[in-house]
């Protein structure tokens, strides 16, 4: 296929575009008129582009570590509720378990006078 491009006859021929393709581009006086030009828009430079990307970096990355930390401090908090809550009834058995102790001890002192 690529050496019956290269072929000289192939070569030799004129292209002949179709009509429809040779259309030029024509505008009217009025169309020219209302043509509003663009606003300029003023560039953002490198160093302002990258600080603009790293405060936005650090804000994100600081907001994910707080609520993170947040999370993690309210689990821990709720650990450390449930362990003083089972010590204190731990707590409350014993001075039960004391008390019905000194209890006993003290009836045996009354039976042996």
């Amino acid at each position: 296929m690529a050496s019956r491009l290269l072929s000289p006859t192939l070569r030799m021929r004129p292209f002949s575009a179709p009509v429809s393709a040779l259309r030029s581009f024509h505008s009217s006086p009025r169309t020219l008129a209302d043509v509003t030009p663009l606003p300029v828009r003023k560039p953002v430079g490198a160093f302002r582009g990258g600080l603009f990307g790293f405060l936005l970096g650090s804000t994100l990355a600081g907001a994910g570590v707080y609520y993170y930390i947040l999370e993690e401090y309210k689990v821990s908090n709720e650990l450390l509720t449930e362990d003083i809550y089972s010590l204190q009834a731990s707590v409350q058995r014993v001075h039960t378990y004391v008390q019905s102790l000194e209890e006993k001890i003290i009836e045996l002192e009354k039976k042996k006078k």
